[in-house]
């Protein structure tokens, strides 16, 4: 949603001030990019599900019983938390906006709403 003239220039202003006060700090907000963070966190993400996969066969290699059955569970689930996570960064990294469930879906009215619509409609075709 685009920001408004009056909303533009209250920006200017705070950010001049800013620049005023602190110009090492305005300098490094202005210069630092949110995308090579998100970059990071992918890579981050992709070195742990790698990790993930090495516990998992690790532990189908050593086969020795309950050992094998708790490294291919942390394997697992240090692959999923990885996964979802990188999913997710990358979804954010692509600036697609992330669906809520108010925009998704219009509210449906109740059954006791379009029970008073109607009664309102019959009412004032009546008269």
């Amino acid at each position: 949603m685009p920001l408004s003239e009056h909303e533009q220039r209250l920006l200017e202003q705070i950010e001049r001030a800013l620049y005023a006060d602190d110009p090492k700090f305005a300098s490094t907000v202005r210069s630092s990019d949110p995308r090579n963070y998100l970059r990071r966190r992918v890579w981050r993400s992709l070195l742990l599900f790698l990790f993930g996969l090495v516990v998992l066969v690790l532990g189908v290699v050593i086969n020795k019983g309950a050992l094998t059955v708790v490294l291919g569970v942390a394997g697992f689930v240090l692959m999923l938390a990885a996964a979802l996570r990188g999913a997710s960064d990358l979804k954010r990294l692509s600036g697609r906006p992330e669906p809520t469930r108010r925009s998704a879906r219009p509210a449906k009215p109740s059954p006791m709403e379009r029970l008073e619509e109607r009664w309102k409609r019959r009412w004032e075709e009546r008269g």
